[in-house]
Formats: structure tokens, sequence, C-alpha cells
């Protein structure tokens, strides 16, 4: 049975129980506690709490998941994905334990032509809490499973929650036994690799707090309804019901591991080693193109961090495999018409996931090429004192830089010493590691905490939508619905404190969409109240923070809402523009120029673009005509409400990881100009955005650019001072304005001429007294040091050529030349050593040390030339008294 047809059967399977199908949550909420969705039940939580009503009895749904826990295991272990598709049922105060036991087994069992599975009843086994004597009995009674197939086991195993405080409660886990030869007799307690489990019904009744394990924390009590919440694993259900060995194996993920196959030149199922890297690769492909398709880009920390990790790990396996060539492009390609029956975007969108991920794959196969030099040098270095009786062993601080500083893998490291005859030290790596991932875990274990408490809104969540009247009026009468304050309703509040204020109809705009909420106030007879800002709950209240600035105001009180027409002015001017700047992009850019992030409010539009690469000046200034050329056209600003998939099919713009009802409001803007699905208000015409100035463009992560404009007013007051700035400028050069630009370039070379000469002076001013630090050199026993401060302003290079120049003039003596100066606050330095001294033990390098310290100073080198620089002047007399006591030992012990 293929993975797509045992999601659609598990699906109708609870639509014609009376669920309601409910679409997958996209990977990324806005959860403080999970970097991803990682369960089916993550965007039901609210209702499971009691703090929002569900508009449902009973839902079920196919959700998205990705756990990434402990990546360094994916392909070893047989049995777990980092992305899956978790199917479930779901029931807010509506049946319990004997509904669900009944919905799960007659699906798992019920034959294939009835709309079932058709596992075999006689190879099913259950578990249960440890005194969870009612779930037994229904075991017993709806599937008639003997007591010996049903264990009972602790809280560890059978108690559910989310590791945090909320929801929690017993469940029961159904296992597959898939036979004698996977594993030990004894059920899921002596095996869970021959006994695999496939379903985990969670009865979930109460509410637990804080705690520090999966079984230690306190249950504070019933939640206020009892709920179920199951999760069937998809994919480990189809390898059982395809007959595969493991997840790998699936029709959604083997083709991919039969490309990697060809691009590689190697046979799957022939080497374990080789079969953990076919493994990664064909895990981490489909998981990438999930998380890029819902919005994620690559980056340093957070979900793009892991998105990056991923991403190279296939890299980094498929170069271990034998890949010669780049191999992204063709193993994301499998993954989109592998998995897009079930999700359509993934073709609708491969533009842009391929882009994406063929870019960090061209990044990062430049970074092994860095990595590679880097361990060539330390690769030397350990040769150079093996050769002097030291272990042929990098060491696990060496190993660890190279994969946390340059992204180096580890895997690629042992290789190559292998291949250099080295050894590296693996459990100081491993070590190192550890502390590093028990400080990532510390702090994302600090960082979790129980979800707020939304309870006060819940009433007033159930009694329906704030009405929104902005889109027609600025100035609404309206009923305080409710006033709340520290988390609990109050009756009144005076002037100089600050409340939230519920209304039951409001102008005034909620921030969502990248738009900032609106600025106003309240009002009524002896009542005047500022609005500072207005939120969403449960994306239908709207919440205004507002501060009385006169009189009371009273829970019932009828009030006059008004937006600041001002503010609403700039604000659609900026919320309009960047739909604008939008549209200029993928005309000028392509239509993998698409939207990853907006921030706009009154005169200024931030926008965040997928795109590879900086832009150029030309494409900066085409993007600006191209906005202000739709500016002037005045175009009409048309707004209407439709159903999503109408809207797609027209060509609206969606913004990826954005979770959108069956019912959407279109933005349309000039027509083919620019579409997109918006909620936020806007200008009437497009030339009431007035002149739009972009201010610059910049990298804000892997893939990902940003563009800023100033738009209306302030972009003509930018404009104006910018103009007033090239007036002075000129006036100052005493040129007209226009040849400016031209005056200028003039000066900076002009200038680079001076420079150079004057570099090329203090160069000759130093060489010529080379002669004179040869005259003082120092003699300490058969060496002969120089050990100087060179003339101020004498740059990095300079020393060093003046080095080399003292050193030649020693002949075959043995010399050592140390030279320190100063330049810009800086102290810059070189060590040379020539071919005499070096054999009676000087190492250039190793003189550094000696030094460094009293200047604050880092560098290095060869044992010929070392240089580097420090930053405290004040240490340089006491440095090179110090390197002129190293040089005196070394010449003793020669």
């Amino acid at each position: 049975m293929q993975t797509h047809e045992i999601r659609r059967r598990f699906l109708d399977h609870y639509v014609r129980a009376g669920h309601t199908e409910v679409s997958s949550a996209s990977l990324i909420l806005n959860d403080p506690n999970l970097l991803f969705v990682n369960a089916g039940m993550v965007q039901f939580v609210p209702y499971f709490l009691g703090q929002q009503t569900p508009p449902w009895d009973r839902a079920t749904s196919v959700q998205k998941c990705v756990r990434t826990g402990d990546i360094e295991n994916v392909g070893i272990t047989t049995r777990h994905n980092t992305f899956f598709q978790m199917a479930g049922n779901f029931s807010f105060g509506d049946y319990f334990k004997r509904e669900a036991i009944s919905f799960a087994w007659s699906l798992l069992t019920d034959s294939v032509e009835d709309g079932g599975y058709g596992f075999d009843p006689e190879r099913l086994w259950a578990t249960a809490y440890l005194d969870d004597d009612e779930a037994i009995e229904l075991w017993k009674e709806i599937a008639g499973l003997p007591d010996e197939r049903i264990q009972r086991r602790g809280m560890a195993d059978n108690y559910w929650s989310m590791g945090i405080p909320g929801p929690c409660g017993p469940c029961s886990e159904i296992y597959y036994d898939r036979g004698p030869e996977f594993g030990v007799e004894g059920g899921p307690e002596a095996d869970e690799d021959r006994y695999l489990e496939i379903w985990n019904l969670v009865f979930m009744q109460n509410e637990r707090g804080a705690g520090t394990s999966k079984d230690n924390f306190e249950i504070l009590g019933p939640l206020p309804k009892q709920n179920i919440d199951t999760g069937l694993g998809v994919e480990r259900v189809a390898f059982l019901l395809q007959g595969v060995d493991n997840v790998y194996e699936t029709d959604l993920v083997r083709p991919v591991i039969t490309k990697a196959e060809e691009l590689t030149g190697r046979t799957y199922g022939v080497n374990n080693e080789d079969d953990v890297r076919f493994r990664v690769i064909a895990d981490h492909a489909r998981t990438a193109v999930m998380l890029i398709g819902d919005g994620v880009n690559p980056g340093n920390d957070g979900r793009g961090y892991v998105l990056r990790r991923l991403l190279r790990r296939i890299v980094r396996s498929a170069k271990l495999l034998g890949a010669e060539q780049p191999t992204m492009r063709e193993l994301v390609a499998v993954v989109r018409d592998e998995m897009s029956p079930s999700y359509p975007e993934l073709a609708t969108d491969f533009t842009r996931i391929e882009t994406v991920a063929v870019g960090e794959e061209t990044a990062f196969l430049k970074t092994l090429t860095s990595g590679s030099r880097l361990f060539e040098g330390a690769a030397d270095d350990v040769k150079a004192k093996t050769a002097s009786g030291g272990g042929a062993v990098i060491s696990g601080e060496q190993a660890f830089i190279l994969h946390d500083t340059y992204g180096f893998p580890i895997d690629l490291t042992l290789e190559m010493a292998a291949e250099a005859g080295l050894s590296v030290d693996e459990d100081g790596f491993r070590s190192l590691m550890a502390e590093q991932r028990k400080r990532a875990k510390d702090d994302a274990q600090a960082r979790k905490h129980a979800h707020a408490d939304l309870t006060v809104y819940k009433e007033l969540v159930d009694r329906g939508p704030t009405e929104f009247t902005g889109f027609a009026e600025l100035n609404s009468e309206a009923t305080v619905l409710a006033l709340i304050s520290g988390g609990v309703r109050v009756p009144t509040a005076v002037a100089g404190e600050s409340v939230e204020v519920i209304l039951d109809r409001s102008p005034l705009y909620a921030e969502s969409g990248g738009q900032i909420a609106d600025q106003g106030s309240l009002t009524a007879t002896g009542l005047r109240a500022s609005v500072d800002d207005v939120q969403k709950i449960a994306k239908k209240l709207w919440v205004h923070k507002v501060t009385v600035d006169e009189g009371q105001l009273t829970e019932g009180d009828v009030v006059l809402a008004q937006v600041d027409p001002q503010w609403r002015h700039g604000s659609t001017q900026g919320h309009s523009g960047t739909h604008m700047v939008h549209a200029a992009l993928r005309q000028v850019l392509g239509p993998n120029a698409v939207q990853a992030g907006s921030l706009n409010k009154p005169g200024y539009l931030r926008f965040d673009f997928n795109w590879q690469g900086g832009l150029t000046e030309s494409q900066r200034d085409q993007i600006e005509v191209v906005t202000n050329d739709a500016v002037g056209a005045d175009f009409p600003v048309n707004t209407f409400v439709t159903d999503l998939q109408k809207a797609k099919e027209m060509g609206a713009m969606a913004l990826f990881g954005e979770n959108y009802g069956d019912e959407v409001r279109v933005v349309e803007i000039g027509g083919p100009f620019s579409m997109e699905l918006c909620g936020g208000t806007h200008v009437q015409h497009s030339s009431q955005i007035g002149p739009v100035t972009i201010l610059g463009e910049s990298s804000v992560g892997s893939g990902v650019r940003r563009v800023e404009a100033f738009v209306g007013l302030d972009s003509y007051k930018y404009l104006a001072k910018e103009r007033a700035l090239l007036a002075g400028v000129a006036s100052s050069l005493k040129v007209p304005s226009e040849e400016v630009p031209a005056r200028v370039e003039q000066l900076v070379e002009r200038l680079r001429v001076a420079e150079k000469e004057l570099d090329k002076t203090r160069m000759n001013a130093a060489l010529s007294g080379a002669s004179g630090y040869v005259e003082k050199a120092e003699r300490l026993g058969a060496l002969k040091l120089v050990a100087a401060a060179a003339p101020d302003g004498v740059t990095g290079n300079d020393l060093r050529t003046l080095a080399t120049d003292i050193r030649g003039r020693f002949g075959s003596d043995p010399a050592v030349v140390v030279l320190l100066g100063t330049a810009d606050g800086k102290v810059p330095f070189v060590v040379s050593a020539n071919k005499a001294a070096q054999d009676l033990g000087v190492k250039a390098g190793e003189l550094v040390g000696s030094f460094g310290p009293a200047i604050s100073g880092r560098g290095g080198g060869k044992a010929e030339m070392a240089q580097g620089s420090g930053s405290d002047p004040s240490g340089i007399d006491a440095g090179l008294s110090a390197v002129r006591a190293r040089v005196a030992e070394l010449a003793a012990g020669s």
C-alpha cells in the first residue's frame, strides 16, 4: 500500500466517524518552546488546555513533523526520520478511551477492501500505563487481546506530556510484531526493534506542572474536559505494509537512495557504513525540502542552523560515498516528485526550494575546499612534531575547531588523517562536542516555559470575533466588553493606568502580516484614552493596549474608537509600498524572489526575500524605477474575498509558513502587476503611496536578502536631506552638483597616489636604516639578534620587507630579527630567522609566544618567518626584553 493511500485511508476512516478533516499546520508555529512542529497535536494545544473553544468536537489530520534531537543517529537506527507524518484523531471533550481504542483497532485490522490497513490482529500488542486498568479491560473487550499481549509500563514510557507544563495523561501504544528474525520474544518491553510502535493513543485528562524529566513532574489536576490525542506514524505503517525492512526503503524515501546510488557509483545494501550515509541523504533531503517549502532558510542559529546542518550532512555523505560533482539539484527533484501528490505546493514552489538548497551546497563545497587547506596545515604541524618525537595524532581540539568554526566534518577529518598516516583524538573531539551539546541543551531548556495562560480571554473568544471596521471607516462606536490588567479582568481603569481593552468592534488594525498596529484613541464624555498597540488573540480577538489619559473607563461603556488618520495614511503607504517593491523585485529578478518576511509602518518598509547573493547597483536602480513607475501609473487598488484555491489559481502570492483559512482576502494593485493574499490596510490608488526611495539592500542570512525603503513624505524628506548634502559638497568643491562624482573620484585618485608615494618614502627611509640595525645587533652565543622597535607608521608588510633585508645582511651567520612597530594604534610585528639560526633550534613562529602577551598580540607562521599584530603599544619594551631572554636561552642550549 502506497504512503499517499495510507494517509488518505486514515483521514477517510475518521471523517466517516464524524471527524472534521483539518489541514496540516506549517512546520513553523509561533510557539516559544518549539523550533518546529514535532507532534500532531501541537496546533490544538489551546483547545486541550481549555483556553479556546474548538470549532469542532472531533478532528483528524495528518501533520507534518520534524524532530532533530539527535541528528547524528539518523540512518543508524532503522525506524526514525527527522521528517515524518503523524496521522491523528482528536476529541475535545467528546469521546474518550472506549471510542479511541475502537476507532484505532478497526482501522488497523479491517480488511483493505473495507477501507482498513489489513494488519493481522494476532501480531498486534498494546501497552498501558501502570494503573490504567480501564484501558487494559477495553483492549480485552474491544480488540480481544489476551493478557500476555498487553503490557503495563511506567510513566517514562506510557504517560504522555509535551515535556513542559501543559496537558498530559496516560497513554496506550500499539505495537506490531515483525517476527523472530528481528529480535527476541517478550513484547515491547523486551525488544522495540522487533515489536515496532506504530500508534500512540493519549488519554489526555490532566495538567502537569514543572519537572525535570519524563517521569518527574507534578500532576496539578484534571483538565476542564477529557480529551483524546492520538498519533500514528505514517512512515512506520508504510514500511510494514510495503514489506521492506525500514522507513528508508518505503516508496517515498527509497527513490532518493536510488538517485544517490546513480550519483555516487556506490550500491545500497552492500556496506553498513555506506548504507548509513545513503539513509542520511534520503532522510535529510526530504526534511530539507519540507522545511524550505515552509519558509525556512539556512542560517547560523535556530531553524536556519538546523536546516544548514541537514543540507551539509547531505553534501558530506555524498562526498564520502564518492560523489565528484554537486548532487543537491537532482536529489531535491526526486523528493519533489515523491512528496508533491500529498503536498502540491512543493511542485508549484520548487524553483525557490531548489535555489535555496543548491545555493547552500555550493557554499558548503567552498567551505570543504578551505577546510581541506586548514586540515593540511594542522597535519603539517603534527608531522613536524612527530619528526621531533611527538605523537602522530591530530588533537581533539584541532578537530573540533575544524568542525565547529569552519564547518569541516569530522568524518572527512578522520578520512584525510588516515590517508596522511595520522590519527585523530576522537575521544577529545567527542568530549568537546558533548560539552557543546550540553550547553545548547541547557540553553534550550532554559528558554522553555509553560504555554502562555490565555484563559482570561476564552469567554471573550467564544463570544465571537472582534468586528474589524477599519477597512471602511476610521471612527467606530463600540462597546467595552472587558478590561484586563495583569492577566485578570477588572471593572474599571482610571487616569494614569494602562489596561487591555476588548471591544465588540474596532477600526484599529491589529498587528499582523508585517504591518504594525494602528495608533488611536478611545473617547467618551469625560474620557480620553490613548491606544498604543493592538494585538490579536486566537487570530480573531482584538486586544487594545490602552493608557487612560483622562476620566474613567468602565466595562460596558460605549466609546468612540478612533484611528489616528495621519498614522493610518502613513501605514497604508508603507504596506502598499511593500506590495509594490515585492512586485518590482519579481519583475527585475524573476519569480524566485519571493517574500521571506516584512515590516511596514508609517513612512517605512522593510522587505526580506529569498535570493542568493547581493544585488548589483543596476538591479537596485531597476527595482526602484519599476516601483516608482507603478506608483506614478496610479493603479487602482482592489480587494476581494475568495476561497484559497481560487486565489492561488489566479496567481495570488502567499507568505510561506503562514496558515490561511478556506476564505482569503486578496489585494490586487494594477491587475497583474501585484496580487497578494493580505489582510492589511492599503491605499486606494498606487499614486497615494508617494515616492519610494530604496535605502539599501543587505544580507540577513544565507539565501535571504533585505531591502529597506522610505515612502511618501519620509521619502521626500530623505531625498531633500541628500540633496542638501550634495549641495554642500558641491559648494566646498566649487563645482556644479552634477560634476561632484567626477571631482570626488579625481580627489580619491590623487589621495591614493599620494599615499603610495608616502608609503614608498617611508619604506625607503626604513630600508636606509637597515645597516644601522645590523650594526646594533646583539651577540647571544652563536646567534646574532636584532630586537628593535621600528619607526612609527611602518605597516606589517613594510616590517616584513625590512626584516627580510636585515636578515639577508647577516649572510651565513645565524641571525634572528624581531621588529615591532606602531601603526593606527596597533602593534604590527615580524619575526625572521635565517637557515643557520633554524639549524640551532630557533623557530620564528615559536618566538611569537615569548613577547605576544606583553603587547596583547597574536600571530604565527613557520620556522623562517612569522608575523601578527598586538593591541597594546605600552608593552613593546617588555616584549623586546622577553624575546631577548628567550633567544638567549636558545643560544645557551645550542
